[in-house]
């Protein structure tokens, strides 16, 4: 499908999606969770080097815009890209900032 094919409220919803991920850290997030992994908010922390609360804050957004999705095992939630293509936007980010 092509954007110009794409209806306003779809490109509204692209947009605030593009927006929650325009952040480093989130960028980071998403490359974390390629490849379908899951994680919690401990692991992510972790790997990210940064305060939980923040990375719960962080994590809050691109759920809330639709670019992740979680799933509560026991004590545990995990996080995951909600569309497995979203990879494809580290991917490209990864390639244009490469040079």
């Amino acid at each position: 499908m092509k954007i110009k094919e794409l209806e306003p409220a779809k490109l509204e919803q692209a947009a605030n999606m593009l927006k929650a991920i325009a952040h480093p850290m989130r960028i980071a997030i998403l490359g974390y969770l390629e490849d379908g992994k899951k994680l919690t908010v401990t692991e992510i922390h972790e790997l990210l080097k940064i305060e939980q609360s923040t990375t719960s804050h962080h994590l809050g957004i691109l759920k809330d815009k639709g670019v992740l999705s979680s799933k509560r095992e026991g004590k545990n939630t995990y996080y995951y890209l909600k569309h497995c293509s979203l990879s494809n936007i580290v991917d490209c980010i990864s390639n244009c900032t490469h040079g």
